[in-house]
């Protein structure tokens, strides 16, 4: 073969190679439920089958709505149906939790962070972190369990677990932050399940207009194009079902599920001091000048958590630097911090103490911590405000959840130079619940009008 023949050979081999690995499963691979327990109330009973008929989805559902047994059920009727195991990838954090979950509920779990386990098919449990130690050939499922953290990870980790999922006939998603600042990260869940692709969606969807200031885009680039708004859930409502509460779902009553107050405040300590070149203190603006807010302010705002965390028989100190941990676990009495240094095995080791009530204190950050755990014997938390309303939300619904009995106190420790940062942040909680209040009822009434 001459050398213009070779070359064209290797072209046409290497094109083949790359549509191959942008291949994505299409269509529906779901099936009847095999097995649907006594233990799943009947909107978790509806998700289920919906899922589990869908083959490839996502449920957007609130915190403690049971996302963990409805995955696990999930799971398990993939395990009957082929007859291979299904692999869960958690936060480290709830990876355990999910464990003994399925113990309380006779469900075959166990945890690898190795990428080894038995080979009786059942649910193997792993972290994100972890995941390229395992084969997906050897799965006939996966679960991503609090979904919507994979924008915190890095390219890499984001895309192990694309490839990971992509030729898997059954895959489910998991979050109730599906969609914490902007529509258009849907399009991350989308691509995962083999759906449209994120900029296929934007192109479909979307338009590109940076000046536009409509609500949807939250300081975005992108809004939905004319007339194109419902046929987006329409499109949604074919993989994916979003609540808050059971009656979003259905038919279903919403009595046996009632969150207790919450009550917010805003302690404001006296630590701010002029920003370099001012006489006053003024709000910092930019970047650096809110590092160096926080930087300086630590003591005070150390010690007003530690004045509030004193009467609490639980409580969780949630913040973002390493010297804030530090300081508030050699303040507060019978703390323990978990931190980023760690091993998974001594971070693991202290939240389950916390969850099982022998540790009085944790402090952590949310990036660590806020996702997937059930917390709800604890109702006493402390927040330092940050710019991700996302890490706010999940760290707070760590104990203000559906199952707690108590009222959750919430104390947000700031100072007057971090005011542009705190109004940042309650501006987009105030979007985000708008935004998330309108996709579930959008999508309920897509579903109710047919369009399933």
């Amino acid at each position: 073969m001459n050398a213009n023949g070779w070359q064209g050979a290797c072209s046409v081999s290497s094109y083949a190679a790359f549509l191959e690995s942008k291949r994505q499963l299409g269509g529906l691979h779901g099936f009847a439920p095999l097995w649907m327990p006594d233990f799943l109330m009947d909107f978790q009973a509806h998700l289920v089958d919906w899922s589990t008929r869908k083959g490839r989805g996502a449920l957007f559902c609130d915190c403690g709505m049971g996302k963990t047994p409805m995955q696990l059920v999930w799971s398990q009727n993939v395990i009957q149906h082929t007859n291979r195991p299904v692999l869960i990838v958690a936060p480290l954090a709830a990876s355990s939790q999910t464990v003994r979950e399925a113990a309380k509920f006779g469900i075959p779990c166990e945890r690898s962070s190795t990428g080894k386990h038995t080979d009786d098919a059942r649910i193997i449990v792993t972290n994100y972190e972890r995941l390229h130690l395992f084969d997906s050939s050897r799965y006939a499922g996966a679960v991503c369990d609090e979904s919507s953290i994979l924008k915190n990870f890095d390219g890499v980790t984001k895309a192990t677990v694309t490839e990971f999922m992509r030729l898997l006939p059954y895959r489910l998603l998991c979050t109730a932050t599906a969609a914490p600042n902007d529509y258009v990260e849907l399009g991350t869940s989308s691509e995962a399940l083999g759906e449209l692709g994120h900029v296929d969606m934007l192109t479909r969807f979307f338009k590109n207009d940076e000046s536009s200031l409509a609500p949807l885009s939250h300081g975005a680039k992108w809004r939905f194009k004319p007339h194109a708004e419902r046929p987006f859930w329409q499109w949604m409502c074919g993989w994916a079902r979003a609540a808050r509460k059971p009656s979003d779902v259905g038919p279903f009553a919403d009595d046996r599920l009632r969150l207790p107050a919450l009550n917010e405040r805003v302690i404001t300590v006296e630590a701010s001091r002029p920003m370099p070149g001012h006489l006053f203190v003024t709000a910092a603006k930019t970047l650096p000048e809110q590092r160096l807010e926080r930087r300086s302010t630590i003591q005070e705002r150390c010690e007003a958590v530690e004045a509030i965390a004193q009467g609490a028989d639980k409580f969780v100190a949630w913040c973002h630097l390493n010297d804030e941990a530090d300081l508030l676990e050699h303040l507060i009495d019978g703390s323990n911090q978990v931190s980023g240094t760690q091993s998974d095995e001594q971070k693991l080791e202290l939240f389950d103490a916390f969850t099982a009530g022998s540790l009085r204190v944790l402090i952590t950050k949310p990036k660590i911590g806020a996702f997937g755990l059930n917390w709800q014997h604890c109702a006493n938390l402390s927040m330092f405000p940050s710019h991700s309303y996302e890490q706010y939300y999940q760290a707070v619904r760590r104990c203000w959840r559906y199952g707690q009995t108590r009222d959750v106190n919430v104390s947000v420790i700031t100072t007057q130079g971090e005011a542009d940062v705190l109004g940042n942040l309650q501006r987009k909680a105030a979007a985000a619940d708008k935004m998330f209040a309108f996709m579930a009822e959008e999508m309920k009434r897509a579903t109710t009008n047919g369009h399933d």
